[in-house]
């Protein structure tokens, strides 16, 4: 089925208040899942829900939280997210963030213990409006333990994203958000609810033999995603889980915490106005991007894209068109929101 974006949000924002968040939360928790399907990472929309769902009447992330300065300084900042939504922990952690480095020039936020925090490009995203280029690196500390270490076919690591922004003056910023993984796991769910296969190349067995099937991801035992580009990825990933895991104080992936899903994010936060003059920098900007579109291309009326510029296009078109959802999806979606009182739409 295909809906419009408003009519998604309205629904999705009025299961959340049923389920026990503030009108203002469970707005924010809506407008997010709902922009990750507007750019096309449908992984990180709305086929969360019956998740987050779960997790909040479970106890394992918590409506209605606020970081808790553990550490702070003028341009750092350690804080904890206290299990609350990621959705409204990463925000509180990037206004802090984005007001240091306005201040300062730079800004190093540390956030442990935030509930699952989304499409990663969200944040980066934030620190362009705000005109500062930003750098984030997120692991998860036990639950979402999923992928192999280069040469194993056990899961050790987390997806462990990487996300980045930068402000590119009259135009769109560039926004790169990807994982050292090959896949996310939200599109395996994805891929799952409609009945097909995914990639080859991201998916192994229990055994270590590569498959399609994304039920072999959710087997027992289990399969394992592989990392991206075979130890580069995983060298990638190895980064992701110091950084954003052992300095925040978050921890990295341990199979002891795997009773919840808890992101852990390392943001730094650069104002360029303290670095070079803002003409000069984004003069340079687009001189580059020019350059490298430039570029003679490997099929006749091809082009060359900037990071983010997908997502936009992607936008652009489901802003027009409506969002589709599978429908195992939106089967998923109604159930919960008759489980927590909310008339199910046809």
């Amino acid at each position: 089925m295909k809906m419009s974006h408003e009519e998604l949000r309205d629904h999705v924002t009025r299961i959340f208040q049923a389920a026990g968040c503030d009108q203002s939360e469970a707005a924010r928790i809506a407008r997010r899942l709902v922009e990750a399907n507007l750019v096309g990472h449908d992984s990180h929309g709305v086929i969360r829900v019956p998740t987050y769902i779960q997790w909040l009447k479970e106890g394992k992330v918590l409506a209605g939280q606020s970081l808790q300065v553990v550490f702070e300084n003028e341009v750092i900042a350690v804080v904890d997210g206290q299990f609350g939504f990621g959705q409204t922990i990463g925000e509180q952690a990037m206004r802090l963030g984005i007001e240091k480095a306005r201040r300062h020039g730079v800004a190093v936020v540390a956030l442990r213990n935030s509930g699952h925090l989304g499409r990663i490009g969200d944040w980066p995203q934030m620190a362009v409006e705000a005109g500062n280029l930003s750098l984030h690196f997120v692991n998860t500390t036990g639950a979402g333990i999923l992928v192999a270490p280069f040469g194993g076919i056990e899961r050790r690591l987390s997806a462990n994203p990487i996300a980045a922004g930068i402000p590119v003056k009259g135009s769109s910023p560039m926004i790169l958000d990807m994982s050292a993984c090959t896949i996310a796991e939200g599109k395996i769910r994805v891929a799952l609810n409609k009945g097909g296969p995914v990639p080859e190349g991201c998916l192994i067995d229990s055994k270590g033999h590569p498959t399609t099937d994304p039920r072999v991801f959710y087997a027992d035992p289990p399969g394992a995603i592989l990392s991206i580009a075979g130890h580069k990825g995983y060298g990638l990933a190895m980064l992701c889980e110091v950084l954003a895991g052992a300095l925040t104080g978050g921890g990295c992936s341990n199979p002891v915490n795997a009773g919840r899903v808890v992101n852990s994010m390392l943001s730094i936060i650069l104002d360029g106005s303290f670095f070079v003059s803002e003409p000069a920098f984004a003069a340079e900007i687009s001189r580059f991007v020019a350059w490298v579109k430039s570029s003679a291309k490997t099929v006749p009326g091809g082009e060359i894209l900037m990071p983010g510029e997908i997502e936009e296009r992607t936008r652009e078109r489901r802003l027009r068109e409506g969002i589709e959802l599978d429908a195992t999806t939106w089967a998923q979606i109604e159930a919960t929101a008759q489980s927590v009182g909310v008339i199910p739409k046809n």
